[in-house]
């Protein structure tokens, strides 16, 4: 990797965490397709550095969290809807691998996988916009805990974006989740997803060849990322996180289109 690909790769680490940190979006939402449309960087590469880098950054958060006595993920919910992501994260990476497989072209999949963050990063704006008119339940049952989990963990370890604005929505919308306790049981879900979709890497032995280096260096700023994206969470309203939650996604589907016809201009 060139230096200037490190400069890259740790400035986009670093304040795609701290967003992550402020709005419960994991960062990775940010990594995966900033990185994409740099350019230099195998699709797989991507997906696994910006995985790596999410949950070095939802560790340090959630763990802060508790040791401070400030956290607000709600035990049996959170819980249940992490042990479904764990589940997810594992089954979105074997479908990554498999589309990988049979595609046998990375720009094809990276194009795919920046058609369904399109389409859901629109579908989650739109709800955040409309959400005050929304009526939203409090599910708590086991099976539908479980299989939402599941959902998001699949979504998450298949675009390899740690959770994204899609967590919030689902949190909001199923369990009632005000903006704060949402970030939080986001990331706790986005830290059982990342680590089980990792775990799936290294069991099947299919680590893309990253590089110690880019690895490091990411990981470093996602835990920096995530220190200051805590400090600065507590000094906001809900009303600035929704602010800054709701650019953050208009600057995702901004990426995302170009992201596509740059992989359509490349075919061609």
């Amino acid at each position: 990797m060139e230096l200037y690909q490190y400069m890259v790769s740790a400035v986009v680490s670093f304040l795609a965490s701290v967003a992550g940190a402020i709005c419960g979006i994991g960062g990775g939402v940010l990594i995966k397709p900033i990185l994409d449309a740099c350019g230099g960087m195998d699709v797989a590469v991507v997906n696994f550095l910006s995985g790596c880098t999410v949950l070095s950054m939802s560790c340090y958060s959630v763990g802060k969290a508790r040791i401070s006595g400030s956290c607000l993920v709600e035990g049996r919910t959170g819980t249940l809807l992490a042990a479904g992501a764990a589940l997810g994260g594992m089954g979105g990476k074997m479908l990554f691998q498999a589309i990988l497989f049979q595609a046998k072209d990375p720009g094809r999949v990276g194009a795919i996988q920046a058609f369904c963050l399109l389409l859901l990063t629109l579908g989650t704006f739109a709800y955040t916009v409309k959400k005050g008119q929304i009526r939203t339940f409090q599910l708590s049952g086991v099976p539908v805990c479980l299989l939402i989990g599941a959902g998001l963990g699949v979504v998450s370890a298949f675009l390899g974006i740690g959770g994204g604005p899609i967590n919030l929505v689902v949190l909001f919308f199923f369990f009632s989740m005000d903006t704060k306790t949402a970030a939080q049981n986001s990331l706790y879900i986005i830290l059982f997803s990342q680590a089980a979709s990792l775990l799936q890497t290294l069991w099947t032995r299919t680590v893309p060849p990253c590089g110690l280096g880019p690895l490091v260096v990411m990981v470093l700023c996602g835990i920096l990322g995530g220190a200051a994206g805590r400090s600065v969470n507590r000094h906001l309203t809900a009303e600035k996180v929704d602010a800054l939650l709701k650019g953050l996604m208009v600057m995702i589907m901004g990426i995302c289109l170009y992201n596509m016809w740059l992989s359509a201009s490349v075919r061609v």
